[in-house]
Parts: structure tokens; C-alpha cells; sequence
């Protein structure tokens, strides 16, 4: 099957037509991404990011390069914005000193209701809510709430710690008598 066909077939949603192209070229741009990043999770992590905007903009593919330039300008451009997210945190991290952790726990107390967390939950700050929310409420990982807040994954998960820890202060607050 020739390129431009499945390049149509990708613009019409043919997930098998993605997954051709997928397979054709995620090799080729996963050694972009290695060399860009040096880490292999993070190239994976990039790699997959670049091929959902590279389908998600797949209409403004025009054809005056191939489609293999213009994926490795996208996932150039992906592995760079990553590089700049990564330094950005990095300084935020300094800045507050802060630890971000992976804590997976996501208990309280009994004598908390589900009624009492969600009214907490609104209590949060907007870019802690969305990401709790959508991770606790609509079941999405990181790699969807990052596509759809417009975010990185890394942000996505600092957000779902510092927005959890926030939820459990608000919760404690409530549950010692000292919140409203």
C-alpha cells in the first residue's frame, strides 16, 4: 500500500491505517527521540506523545515533504518541549523544595464520604482539580489527561501528588473539626 493512501486512511480514523504507519516509522523515531533525550522511558514516553499529535494533526499534513520529515519535525519539536518542561520543574522543584514522590495510596479515612472528598475536591486549586478529577473520577492515566489538559505527563503527575496531598490536608482539616 502506498504512503498517501494510508496517510487518507489516517485522516479519515482508520486505526489500522495508524497502526501501519505507526509500526512503519516508530523505530526510526524512537532513535530521534533516544539521541534528543538520552533516556529510553522518556524517548518511549515522547515517542508515543508524537505520534498522538501527529495523528490528532494529521489534516495539516500537506505532502511538500514526506511523511516520515514531517513526523521527525513533530517528535524534534515534542522531545524539545519535554527538555524545557523538564528543566521548568526542575527549577519549580528547587524553588519550593519539594520531593515529588510516586504514591500510588489513595485511602482515607472511613468516616470521610464519598460526598465529603468530592466536595473537598472542589475545594482544590483549578490545576490540582482537573487532574484529580480526571484521574479519580473519569479513570484517564497521564498520557490522556496530559493530551487533554494540554500538558506534559511529568506535570500530570506532580499535579496528581501536590493535588493529593492538598485533598488529604483538606480532608484531615474536615476530619479533625478544624475545616469547615
Amino acid at each position: 500500500m502506498f504512503q498517501i493512501d494510508l496517510v487518507e486512511r489516517c485522516r479519515k480514523n482508520d486505526r489500522k491505517a495508524q497502526l501501519k504507519l505507526y509500526k512503519q516509522y516508530c523505530e526510526g523515531m524512537y532513535c530521534v527521540a533516544a539521541r534528543f533525550l538520552n533516556n529510553a522511558d522518556d524517548a518511549e514516553d515522547v515517542l508515543q506523545e508524537a505520534f498522538i499529535k501527529a495523528f490528532q494533526k494529521i489534516h495539516q499534513f500537506s505532502g511538500e515533504v514526506t511523511f516520515g520529515a514531517w513526523l521527525k519535525r513533530i517528535v524534534i519539536n515534542t522531545c524539545i518541549d519535554y527538555l524545557k518542561s523538564k528543566k521548568m520543574q526542575f527549577v519549580e522543584l528547587q524553588d519550593y523544595q519539594m520531593q515529588v514522590v510516586e504514591d500510588e495510596d489513595w485511602s482515607v479515612s472511613e468516616s470521610v464520604s464519598l460526598v465529603e472528598v468530592k466536595r473537598a475536591m472542589e475545594q482544590l486549586p483549578e490545576k490540582y482539580r482537573y487532574v484529580v478529577k480526571l484521574y479519580l473520577l473519569e479513570g484517564y492515566d497521564h498520557t490522556e489527561i496530559a493530551q487533554i489538559l494540554k500538558l506534559t505527563q511529568t506535570a500530570s503527575r506532580t499535579r496528581l501528588l501536590r493535588g493529593k496531598a492538598y485533598l488529604r490536608e483538606l480532608l484531615k482539616e474536615k476530619n479533625h473539626g478544624t475545616g469547615s
